[in-house]
């Protein structure tokens, strides 16, 4: 038997399987992508091995259980224990930080919904999955790491958001229970695909509260006999930002904190904001001459602090609503906790919670995320297991997405299968000394929705970030992120940093060679544009 692949289709097939179908072949893969319409006849690989999904198993592993709780949105510096935020409390969160690990160095390799969530799901980057954008499906044959774990005996549910390839939110690869709904769903009014059944909430009913409802409902009722796996992936904190009823209010008379580069790119246009504080910028160097002129652009824009979401919110409100909206997720890590020691679980069940990305609130005049700045890429990660993590432990070194199925398999006894680019960190929670990654790359591609950010290719060191815009004639940067945290002093014209520019600009490349990243993964463009200024044409 033989089968058939158009040249559409066979751009959808994981890389590990192209290479060795194309081993198998013995011809070049590059030849086989020219013709748009080839027809590539090869024996029945891809049937006889996707379905079958093989794992080599870790002797000697006990299975644990696993929680991961996901968040959208939230910032890496806005949790009670950091105190960014003056008067910002979550008691749960940083209870996982107390009790268990703060990973304080944890990064997304793509800062957006879509492309970060199927990175994490399987353990490998945007251009090597292909999600690049919040409108591309998940294309055919893809494994996701809980697949692995239901063949090593694990029951697994899925509660939330996934927001890949549209639809009503139907059931996916992985998952014994499933709870999702179309897009990025609503905070009232909900309606949700419950193991394939719509069903509908009134808008009395909060999101974040149904989503623990019902994890917890499941785990109350799943085999006792088997280890479980729970990935609660909420909406909040996503804009427009809705907070639960009982925490509305609860911040209207915070002290709106400013950024220290908020207004870097100001002109004499620009919103006046007066209400909050000023962060004290007075020991920083700023070079104002050399930032992006595309960055300078977007401050009036949809994710601008001058237009923001083309002038449907202002940004002080916009602060407080993200903060009342964030209570939600801490009462949930609050409820999923309760259950744990309720139930004799508290010890050895591991918790992680996580945020899909970060988020900018005033930075470079700028709020979202997309950018290769460090709001945009950062994001909080904590994990607790009294069985396994020691109370207060600190994490310094970089984590990446990309990090959490290896990891994860790990602890149910899988070993990492050879598709996924990321690496297991069990060792670091465990407190291990373990030669570690000293750099990492960042990729983010143009999307038509949102033309004012353009492709972004980034290498960060512990000590230096660069930063490539790709396809527009503006200025590159480099940045020392230790002497100069928040990204104010662009170095790439000093003439004593030009050797390093160099360094990490071929280490940029080289990661993209690699990865087989050379190749821009372009999706169709099928809408009129939206953006303010050119909204109707094509």
């Amino acid at each position: 038997m033989s089968t058939r692949y158009t040249s559409r289709e066979w751009g959808n097939l994981p890389s590990v399987l192209q290479a060795e179908m194309v081993k198998s072949l013995g011809f070049c893969k590059k030849a086989l992508l020219l013709p748009a319409l080839l027809l590539l006849v090869v024996p029945g690989y891809l049937a006889a091995q996707v379905p079958q999904l093989f794992y080599k198993p870790i002797p000697g592993t006990k299975p644990r259980n696993i929680i991961f709780i996901l968040s959208d949105d939230h910032r890496y510096d806005f949790m009670g224990f950091t105190g960014k935020v003056p008067g910002l409390k979550t008691p749960n969160l940083d209870r996982l930080a107390n009790e268990g690990a703060h990973l304080q160095n944890a990064f997304v390799t793509t800062a957006l919904c879509s492309p970060s969530r199927a990175s994490i799901l399987t353990g490998q980057f945007a251009h090597t999955h292909t999600v690049v954008d919040n409108e591309t499906a998940a294309p055919k044959g893809l494994v996701f790491f809980p697949q692995y774990m239901q063949k090593a005996g694990y029951q697994t549910g899925f509660f939330g958001k996934w927001h890949m390839g549209g639809g009503e939110g139907e059931p996916r690869p992985g998952f014994n229970r499933w709870v999702s709904f179309n897009g990025q769903g609503t905070y009232y009014n909900c309606r949700l695909n419950i193991d394939g059944k719509v069903v509908n909430y009134p808008d009395t009913a909060y999101i974040t509260d149904i989503l623990t409802d019902l994890s917890l409902d499941w785990l109350k009722q799943r085999d006792k006999n088997k280890p479980f796996f729970l990935y609660l992936s909420h909406k909040a904190v996503h804009a427009d930002f809705k907070a639960a009823k009982r925490d509305a209010g609860r911040y209207k008379d915070v002290e709106i904190q400013y950024p220290v580069s908020m207004f870097t790119t100001a002109t004499d246009k620009s919103k006046q904001y007066t209400r909050g504080k000023r962060a004290d910028g007075s020991m920083y160097t700023f070079n104002t001459e050399d930032i992006p002129q595309w960055v300078r652009a977007q401050r009036y824009s949809w994710h601008g602090v001058d237009y923001m979401y083309h002038g449907q919110t202002d940004f002080d409100q916009f602060y407080i609503d993200y903060l009342e909206t964030l209570q939600g997720i801490d009462t949930s890590v609050g409820r999923v906790l309760k259950y744990l020691e309720e139930n004799g679980l508290n010890k050895e069940t591991l918790v992680v919670y996580m945020g899909d990305n970060g988020f900018a609130f005033g930075e470079h005049g700028l709020i979202d995320k997309r950018q290769a700045y460090e709001e945009s890429m950062r994001v909080p990660m904590l994990a607790r297991c009294p069985g396994l993590i020691k109370p207060g432990t600190k994490v310094g070194q970089m984590i990446l997405n990309v990090d959490i199925g290896p990891t994860f398999l790990e602890l149910a006894g899988v070993n990492k299968p050879a598709q996924m680019q990321g690496v297991s960190f069990l060792p670091l929670l465990k407190g291990r000394q373990v030669p570690w990654r000293s750099q990492f790359c960042y990729e983010y591609y143009w999307e038509s929705n949102f033309p004012q950010t353009p492709t972004q290719f980034a290498i960060r060191t512990d000590q230096y970030k660069f930063i490539r815009s790709q396809g527009i004639w503006d200025i590159n940067q480099l940045y020392d992120i230790k002497k100069d945290p928040y990204e104010v002093n662009n170095l790439v014209r000093k003439p004593e940093y030009q050797q390093l520019i160099q360094k990490l600009n071929i280490e940029l490349f080289k990661w993209l060679e690699e990865t087989d990243g050379l190749q821009i993964p372009l999706k169709p463009v099928l809408e009129r544009k939206k953006d303010h200024i050119y909204r109707g044409t094509w």
